[in-house]
């Protein structure tokens, strides 16, 4: 068959993006490389969107959680991924659980069945020269493929390594005891001469007993190990585990992340000492997002498990409500620097006849993936019927995802995200916390109803 697009992947992105164009009548190609000899490491089977880890695609609550509002968004839009859940859902209370392999036959039967669709099993090296193409073949590309990205794209601008430090909401740190300040160094330097007043960072500062408390938690907390196929990826510097750092010495951390080298707090300020006293060691957080909402512990990338994670972080003094949009981890990837290298219609902006959906574009988590599949499948409906692509609401979690990875992030910090509410535009400030999450959702929902009748 003569087709009009060409699918690289197929997982969750790729197997959305195919039936969003399937249903349309568009002639697609998708190419999936296990059932041809090959296979990932991760991988048990050659089903088309296999649930390698979790078979839950976390909370179905609408009104209350952010992935829930993603999960109606979707249905919304039609979408295979949500409408196979169903058929395959299992008891999990609140959440979205299914039987794994129930899902995935769901998923193949249904792309199998569209008239405009082929399913070839093969591997695909190189990136297609001509002809639209999307690619969706998520954290564990095929070295071959993932290197002929890697020279289209500059050596830099994919990862193969996560090293995740958590990320914190910023209305929960308690600024009664952090501050905001940069170090004397070149970071506060280049704030200035940016336009900045060089106060950049919120610091949590400790004295010299909590901070050897905290640095035994570290040491004692509960950690997870490498997967077998992971186990040959080395430390290296820039992604150094935090309590892999205190476990070189006792002094480490001070004069690494948590140096606290020309940091006053102000709130220690006395008579004697108007300006503040130096703490012994200061946690760091830096801004993650453009809207200011979302807060980076810098240098703490860990492998402690997460439960381990929200007790040891809340003993940091300023965290002790801290609420997080993300929690830490260290492991294999494949992900693009989205911010700098795609457009907002997910197009390779050195390459746009490819776009890239799904996990290698930078967002984390099944439903995720499969949000920005279904995404790349309607731009790329639009593009071949010669319509305008109206963009999702930024209000929406389809919106606040696809700007997300299209620019609201910082590229320089740029790591995979799963979607959170703080991602959106604020509500009102006016709206009481106890109910803010249901004027993002409610909002979300009414902007939504207006975009869904203006898709190709």
């Amino acid at each position: 068959m003569d087709h009009q697009v060409h699918i690289i992947g197929g997982g969750m992105a790729g197997s959305e993006a195919a039936w969003q164009l399937a249903r349309r009548g568009i002639r697609v190609k998708l190419s999936e490389m296990r059932g041809s000899g090959e296979r990932t490491p991760a991988h048990q089977g050659d089903g088309l969107a296999e649930l390698v880890c979790s078979n839950s695609f976390r909370s179905d609550d609408d009104e209350k959680n952010a992935v829930g509002l993603l999960h109606h968004e979707m249905r919304q839009c039609g979408s295979l991924l949500m409408a196979a859940a169903e058929k395959a859902r299992v008891p999990a209370g609140s959440a979205l659980a299914v039987d794994r392999d129930v899902f995935s036959a769901e998923v193949e039967a249904a792309l199998a069945a569209q008239p405009t669709l082929t399913i070839v099993r093969e591997r695909i090296d190189i990136l297609p020269e001509t002809g639209l193409t999307i690619i969706a073949t998520g954290p564990l590309t095929a070295p071959a493929l993932a290197g002929s990205i890697g020279a289209m794209t500059g050596a830099d601008s994919l990862a193969f390594f996560d090293a995740i430090a958590p990320i914190v909401y910023r209305e929960s740190i308690d600024m009664d005891v952090a501050w905001m300040a940069s170090r004397w160094d070149k970071g506060a330097e280049a704030s200035l001469a940016m336009g900045g007043d060089g106060r950049d960072y919120i610091n949590c500062p400790m004295n010299r007993a909590q901070y050897l408390a905290f640095r035994e938690e570290l040491l004692a907390g509960d950690k997870t190990e490498f997967k077998e196929w992971e186990a040959s990826t080395p430390y290296f510097d820039g992604c150094m585990p935090i309590e892999v750092m205190a476990a070189r010495g006792e002094e480490t951390l001070r004069f690494g992340p948590m140096k606290p080298v020309g940091l006053d707090n102000p709130h220690w300020a006395t008579a004697e000492h108007p300006n503040g006293r130096w703490p012994y060691a200061v946690v760091q957080l830096r801004q993650d997002n453009k809207l200011g909402t979302l807060w980076n512990m810098v240098g703490f990338q860990t492998k402690l498990k997460h439960a381990e994670q929200v007790r040891v972080f809340r003993t940091i003094p300023g965290l002790e409500q801290a609420e997080f949009a993300r929690l830490g981890g260290l492991h294999r990837n494949t992900f693009l620097n989205s911010p700098t290298l795609l457009d907002r219609q997910l197009r390779l902006k050195s390459a746009p006849h490819i776009r890239f959906a799904g996990q290698i574009t930078g967002c984390e988590g099944y439903v995720e993936s499969g949000a920005v599949g279904l995404l790349a499948g309607l731009m790329a409906a639009a593009e071949l019927t010669g319509q305008d692509w109206p963009a999702p609401p930024r209000t929406t979690a389809l919106g606040a995802l696809l700007a997300h990875i299209t620019g609201d992030a910082e590229a320089e910090s740029y790591q995979p995200m799963n979607v959170n509410f703080g991602l959106f535009p604020p509500v009102d400030a006016s709206i009481k916390k106890k109910v803010r999450k249901e004027a993002y959702t409610g909002r979300a929902k009414q902007d939504l109803a207006q975009w869904v009748p203006a898709l190709p």
